[in-house]
Order: structure tokens, then C-alpha cells, then sequence
């Protein structure tokens, strides 16, 4: 299939066809080119080589040598990925868990790093440092919009209702100092 499109001064440029990796060593140098990019997941890199029209074998051969090779590695990915999530823009278990399905990161690998992280109480303190960021971009937030915005970052409703009361007794804190 040709692309078309037009360059700044008005011409029609075709682009070339993508051809179709010969050989499994050419299949596994596209996909590498592919992973230099940025981190990716295997089923990034599947999508990816079923797209330039690589055979399912070929496809299957090259995932196991680029795992073997270290350059692919689901788990790892999964790690950072949840990692760096939560410190730029902190959300609860089940959006991440969504998230990283979206990616093609199965339920039980997404479900051991998401329980080595969320260890004990730790859902909390990221509920709570969303709702201070959220705070910090001059929002002040009346009860009911906290528990929506936490409900949209996916803290399940367990940690929705603990922050919540928590927020109440601050609040009664606040007002029986006046």
C-alpha cells in the first residue's frame, strides 16, 4: 500500500512500500531497530512485525532470541513503567492494572508487580500525593470532586472512602481549632 501526501512547496510525494524481511536475521535487525526507539513491551514488538507482514513463526523465533538476549524483558518493563507512572502522574491499582493491559502486559505479570508495589498502606500515600498535586495546580476540591478525581485515577473504593475520611477529620480538626 502507497502513502501520498505533499511536501511544503505543494508537491505529491509517494513513499516506498515497506519490503517484507527475508530472512529471520533481517526480521531480527528490524526488530531491534524497533526497541532502540524506546522500551517496548513483546507485544509491541509482535504488532509490530505482524504489521511489516512477518510470518508468525519467523515472529515467535525472533521474540524468544531478543528475549533471550535480554532486549526484551516484560517484566522489567512493567516495573519501570509502573515506577515512573507513579511519580508522574500517581493513580490507584486498577488504572494502572487497565493501563498496562492496554499495553499487552498479561493480567498475572501486571497483577505480581502491582502487589510488589502497593505493598501495606502504600495506595494511600500515592491517593494522597495525587490529591496533593492536584491541589498544588490551585484546585481546592470539596469532598465529593476529591472522591471523583481519585475515582478517575482508579484507587479502588476501599482507599477512596479511608482518604475520605481522613479528609473529614482534618477538616474537624481545622474547625474545632477556631
Amino acid at each position: 500500500m502507497r502513502k501520498s501526501g505533499l511536501t511544503g512547496n505543494g508537491r505529491t510525494v509517494r513513499a516506498r512500500p515497506r519490503a517484507t524481511p527475508a530472512s529471520l536475521d533481517e526480521v531480527i535487525q528490524l526488530a531491534v531497530r524497533f526497541l532502540a526507539q524506546r522500551d517496548r513491551t513483546t507485544a509491541h514488538v509482535e504488532r509490530f512485525l505482524l504489521s511489516r507482514g512477518v510470518a508468525s513463526a519467523d515472529i515467535q523465533q525472533t521474540i524468544r532470541r531478543l528475549t533471550n538476549l535480554r532486549y526484551l524483558d516484560d517484566l522489567a518493563y512493567t516495573q519501570r513503567w509502573v515506577e515512573n507512572r507513579l511519580v508522574t502522574k500517581p493513580m490507584g491499582q486498577e488504572r494502572l492494572k487497565a493501563e498496562l493491559q492496554a499495553k499487552g502486559i498479561s493480567d498475572g505479570l501486571a497483577d505480581q508487580v502491582l502487589t510488589q508495589v502497593f505493598r501495606g498502606e502504600h495506595e494511600e500515600i500515592v491517593a494522597h500525593r495525587a490529591l496533593q498535586g492536584a491541589q498544588r495546580q490551585g484546585r481546592r476540591m470539596a469532598p465529593a470532586h476529591m472522591a471523583r478525581f481519585l475515582h478517575q485515577r482508579g484507587f479502588s473504593d476501599e482507599v477512596i472512602d479511608r482518604m475520605m475520611t481522613e479528609f473529614m477529620r482534618s477538616e474537624d480538626l481545622v474547625h474545632e481549632d477556631e
